[in-house]
C-alpha cells in the first residue's frame, strides 16, 4: 500500500513539474534569450508613378521628389533590457511617414510592440503605454526595420519610440525624438 502512494505522489509531482514547465515556456518564453530575429529591410522608396497619355499621346511619367526626409531621430537607451541603435521618423516621397530603426539591437522576448509614446525616454515605466500609438509587432530584435504610421497621425508630436514588452508591461528601450535638422 505504501508503494503505491509513493507511486501516485511521483506521479502527480511529476505532472506538475510538467505544467509548470510547460507554461514557463509558453509565457515567459525563456527560449528566445538565445537566438535573435534578424530583419534587415531598406528605407521604402517611392516608384515613379506612370499616368496614361491622352489622345493616343505617350505615357507621361511623374517623378517623385528626390528622396525621403528626417522628421525626427533619437538615440535608444536602455530600459528593462540593453538596447541599442536609432529611430528616425522619415516622410517618404509619396508622402507616406515611417519610424525606422536602425542599428537596432536588444534582447529578443515575447509580445514586443513599437510604439510612439508621449512618455520621456528615461522617464516613468508605466506612462510608456498610458498614451501611446501602437506601430505593431517588432519584426526582429537586431537589424534595420520600417514601421508605417497610421495615416492621420503626426509622428513629430510624439515624444519617444519605445520597445514595449505588452506581457510584462516592460519597456526594453525607448528613444526620444528631437526634430530633425535641415540640411
Amino acid at each position: 500500500m505504501a508503494a503505491r502512494r509513493r507511486t501516485w505522489i511521483w506521479l502527480a509531482a511529476a505532472v506538475v513539474v510538467v505544467a509548470l514547465a510547460a507554461v514557463t515556456l509558453v509565457w515567459f518564453q525563456p527560449q528566445k534569450l538565445f537566438y535573435d530575429d534578424r530583419v534587415d529591410e531598406s528605407l521604402p522608396s517611392a516608384a515613379a508613378a506612370e499616368t496614361p497619355g491622352t489622345g493616343g499621346g505617350a505615357a507621361v511619367v511623374t517623378v517623385a521628389p528626390p528622396g525621403p526626409v528626417d522628421l525626427a531621430t533619437g538615440t535608444f537607451v536602455s530600459r528593462e533590457h540593453e538596447t541599442v541603435g536609432t529611430a528616425r521618423v522619415v516622410r517618404l516621397p509619396d508622402g507616406q511617414v515611417v519610424v525606422r530603426l536602425e542599428g537596432f539591437e536588444t534582447s529578443n522576448g515575447p509580445a514586443l510592440y513599437v510604439y510612439l509614446s508621449q512618455n520621456p525616454a528615461t522617464g516613468e515605466e508605466a506612462a510608456f503605454d498610458a498614451e501611446f500609438v501602437d506601430l505593431g509587432p517588432l519584426k526582429g530584435n537586431v537589424g534595420d526595420q520600417n514601421y508605417a504610421v497610421p495615416a492621420g497621425v503626426d509622428a513629430t508630436g510624439w515624444t519617444s519610440v519605445v520597445i514595449w514588452c505588452d506581457r510584462f508591461d516592460a519597456a526594453f528601450g525607448a528613444a526620444d525624438l528631437a526634430p530633425a535638422t535641415a540640411v
